[in-house]
């Protein structure tokens, strides 16, 4: 692994917009050129994994093998505690298959206020947390995996239009705004994927 280079062209296994364009920004100081697998018009795997790392996994191999590239994958959600977990690895699936975030949060909403009685109107909130993890994948099926996490809480209604998913309703810890009114380069600095991005970077680092 350690006799690896990675230059030139990085499959990113997503088919998101938002995702790809904040890994692309990420990426980007390593003059790496990000193509989608959308963009290479290669399948969507089926999620099966029962975890964020098997998931994105999953992604990164079989984009780095049908690409015949080394692929980027991101698997990425909203664990909220109160949820049992949920919506967790679903956090895409709540979204419904026209991935209306909207849908998502409402449903976020709808179920801690039908489990614990979550009154917004009483001032409280969620205690929530973002994971991301991010897999590094080979053509010949080898992976490596790096996840990160940020705490927060949630607030309700929905806040601001930048970023994507259930941000609008995500504050993380220490701060007053949710990642939907934050602008793009203070939600990276300290994003779930900013941090899983960070250990991956000291490994781009040695294969460069």
């Amino acid at each position: 692994m350690h006799s690896r280079t990675l230059t030139g062209k990085l499959v990113i296994a997503s088919h998101n917009p938002g995702k790809i364009r904040e890994i692309d920004d990420l990426i980007a100081p390593f003059g790496l050129e990000a193509i989608s697998a959308g963009a290479l018009g290669l399948p969507e795997p089926e999620e099966t994994g029962t975890s964020f790392a098997a998931n994105a996994e999953l992604k990164a191999v079989a984009a780095a093998i049908g690409a015949n590239l080394p692929a980027l994958a991101d698997d990425s959600g909203l664990v909220v505690p109160a949820l049992d977990g949920a919506p967790g690895i679903y956090s895409a699936r709540w979204a419904g298959p026209q991935k209306d975030f909207s849908v998502a949060m409402a449903r976020v909403e709808q179920e801690l206020g039908d489990r614990t009685a979550l009154a917004q109107r009483n001032g409280s909130h969620a205690n929530a947390y973002f994971v991301c993890a991010l897999a590094l994948a080979w053509p010949d099926g080898s992976v490596e995996v790096f996840e990160g996490r940020v705490e927060g809480e949630l607030t309700f209604p929905p806040r601001g239009d930048r970023g994507f998913g259930y941000d609008p309703i995500f504050l993380p810890q220490g701060d007053s705004r949710t990642f939907g009114e934050m602008p793009p380069a203070e939600k990276h600095a300290i994003s779930h994927r900013a941090r899983a991005f960070a250990q991956l970077k000291r490994r781009l680092e040695d294969l460069q």
